[in-house]
Formats: structure tokens, sequence, C-alpha cells
């Protein structure tokens, strides 16, 4: 009983979602008593269906951009609440917005009410289509804000400043962490991002899309890793963003080519017109990640793939032909 009361609490927003979903399972693999919530609109509840049994785990089905009602007592925050990829934030530009918004400072109210700790999941989105590469925390970006993707990149760089401003002015313990493309198990097939679109287009034997020539480049950092790294920057004394990611880059069509030869077929590559304001590079500087948390990224792209290719074919016919998520 006496180590039920002394384990720490840990709330995660958009549990249910791919990196939150992970988050839940690590945080409770060290020990932690976790209150997950979410809203589903983006995030699934068969990420969180093998934790139903634990007894440390408790899950709500919350909007955060809504008045919250949490009074438990709270010894760190995990904000990951947001859509993630393109073909969400295009769907739900308000609800995206929001989130960033109305619902960070819910969470931070929360955070300062228990006298939490609170890290934020921002993006590499903030650099925008970066003029300068790789990308240091310094950058302050290259962003449209009335472009397309400029809900998703203005609702993570509002969140930043906002949280900044309740360290500033409230003394809010804060962390910050400027997560890059990361991968693993648990991604909606649909979610239009490059890796589970390829793998889904593979595994349903159709040809694989490129965008624009191919030369674009991503820096892809695995699940496992990305996770150690959140757990390092929480519990370090590091307030302003930090980068996290994989400094491996690799140009689009590369990509394409060895997801076709892991998969053992034969698919055809066709091209089509690049995305507006779609990012030409992208690779994290780490250097502040390696010198003060000690971490870097240890699993190689050959085995992080592999790993996510036996996921995604795991999944049903059905699971995998899914072309879109509707938002209702």
């Amino acid at each position: 009983l006496n180590n039920y009361l002394m384990k720490k609490t840990v709330l995660i927003t958009g549990a249910a979602g791919f990196l939150g979903s992970h988050l839940c399972d690590y945080f409770l693999s060290k020990n932690y008593k976790v209150l997950g919530i979410d809203n589903f609109i983006t995030g699934s509840p068969k990420n969180l269906s093998h934790l139903t049994a634990n007894s440390d785990f408790e899950f709500r089905e919350v909007d955060i951009t809504h008045d919250l009602k949490i009074h438990d007592s709270i010894d760190y925050i995990l904000h990951f609440a947001s859509p993630a990829s393109p073909i969400d934030y295009l769907q739900i530009p308000l609800e995206t917005l929001r989130v960033g918004s109305l619902g960070t400072e819910n969470i931070l109210k929360i955070a300062l009410r228990n006298k939490a700790r609170i890290l934020i999941a921002s993006t590499s989105e903030v650099y925008g289509d970066p003029l300068e590469h790789p990308q240091k925390e310094e950058y302050c970006g290259n962003v449209d804000p009335v472009g397309p993707r400029g809900v998703y990149d203005e609702a993570k760089r509002f969140q930043e400043a906002l949280t900044t401003a309740y360290h500033t002015y409230h003394g809010l313990d804060i962390r910050i962490a400027r997560i890059f493309n990361t991968y693993g198990s648990r991604m909606r097939v649909n979610d239009g991002r490059a890796i589970p679109a390829f793998m889904g287009q593979v595994l349903r034997n159709e040809s694989l899309t490129v965008f624009g020539d191919g030369s674009q480049t991503r820096s892809f950092c695995y699940i496992d890793d990305m996770i150690v790294g959140i757990y390092k920057l929480l519990n370090s004394n590091y307030t302003k963003p930090m980068n996290l990611g994989n400094p491996d880059e690799i140009s689009l069509i590369d990509f394409a080519n060895e997801i076709v030869a892991l998969a053992g077929n034969n698919n055809k590559i066709i091209y089509k017109p690049l995305p507006i304001n779609d990012p030409v590079k992208r690779k994290p500087d780490i250097t502040k990640a390696m010198n003060i948390l000690n971490w870097k990224p240890i699993v190689s792209r050959k085995k992080g793939l592999k790993k996510t290719f036996n996921y995604f074919r795991s999944l049903s016919l059905e699971e995998l032909k899914k072309k879109e998520h509707k938002f209702a």
C-alpha cells in the first residue's frame, strides 16, 4: 500500500494517439500511475486496449479544449493532444488551432494548480520549410501562417509561446520537446505520412506515391528512441525548446526504394505534385540533447523499419484498405 501511495502520477493528453499510447506504456513500466485523456478525434481506443486491466492506468474520454474538471493530484503532465499529420489538420483546422491554444491553456492551468512539471510536444514544423540546415533550436523558422500547414505550425508555435509565458510569469516548471519525424507501431495506416503511406501501399500491392521529384529529405526516429528522449528531457532541468529526433537524413525517393526492398515486392513508384509549403529539407541538430540529456537515437533505420513493417503486416486487410480518416 505504501508503495502504491508513493507512486507519482503522470497525466498524458492525447493518450490514445501514436506517441501518447507509447508514453503510457513507458511510464507504467517505470512504476508511475498514469491518467490518460483523449477525445479520439485522431487517436484510437485500440492503442490502449492492452492497458484496461492495469490498476495503475486510468483513462477518461475528454476534450481538453472545453472546461476541464480534473481534481486528481498530478505530479507530471505530458501534453501530446493534437492532430499531427497533414491529412488530419487540413480536414480539422479549427480543432487543431483550438487544441494548441485553448487546450494548452487548460492543461497549463492544471499544471499550475498542482505545481506539476509539464512537458509539451512541439514539433519540427515550427521551423517551417527551413532556410537553415540542419535545424538548431535557435533558428526561428520560415513559416507561412496563412498557408495550408499554418494551422498546425502556428498552433504549435503559439503553444510554445504560451507555455513559456506561464514559465516566465507564473514560475511553472516546463519542458518543450521539438519532435522530428517519428515512426513505429500504432501509426494509422491512413494518416498521410511517408512511412504508413509507403508501407500501406506495398502491402496493398499498389504503386508508391512520391511527391515532387522525391529529392526532399526527412530524418526518421524510431519510437523507442523518441520515448527515451522525452523521458530524459522531462527529468532534466532544461526549460528551453529542445530538438528530439534522428539526424540520419534520407531523400524520400531513396526511402521509398528502401520500403520496396524491405517488402520484397517490385512496386512501381509514381510521382505527384509537391503539396504547398511541404518542407524541402528536415534534419535536427541534436547537439543539445546529446550534451544535456546524454541522449541520441540508437535504433538503426533498418531495424526500426523492419519492426514497423511487421506491425503493419499484422493488420487486417480491412484496416490496410482504409484510405483516409473521416471526421464527424
